[in-house]
């Protein structure tokens, strides 16, 4: 169950980290509350995955969906560049994730 919690911090960690981009440095108040109340929810559930996982596994995880996420999305919502090296570069992180879970 902490995976499936960490998993989903995860994504409101991509949340937040693409609603940054839609706040305009907060000067928009929807997109700035969501982009608040994601940062909440993605540490809270950041906490309480570890209780049962590793911090150094955990953060890197959390930190590494995060990462994935946001420049996978940043490719499509915002045409990004999606150069063969920055997806290489996205597979290796993908790489060390699935690696830190497999060992943890």
């Amino acid at each position: 169950m902490a995976w499936a919690i960490l998993i989903l911090a995860g994504l409101f960690e991509i949340g937040w980290a693409i609603g940054l981009k839609y706040t305009d440095g907060f000067t928009r108040l929807t997109p700035s509350i969501l982009t608040a109340v994601s940062m909440v929810i993605s540490v809270v559930l950041l906490g309480l995955a570890l209780r049962e996982l590793p911090v150094g596994s955990a953060y890197a995880v959390w930190t590494g969906i995060g990462t994935v996420g946001t420049a996978l999305l940043g490719m499509y919502l915002f045409a990004e560049p999606a150069t063969v090296i920055r997806l290489v570069c996205i597979g290796l992180i993908v790489s060390g994730i699935g690696g830190l879970k497999f060992l943890t």
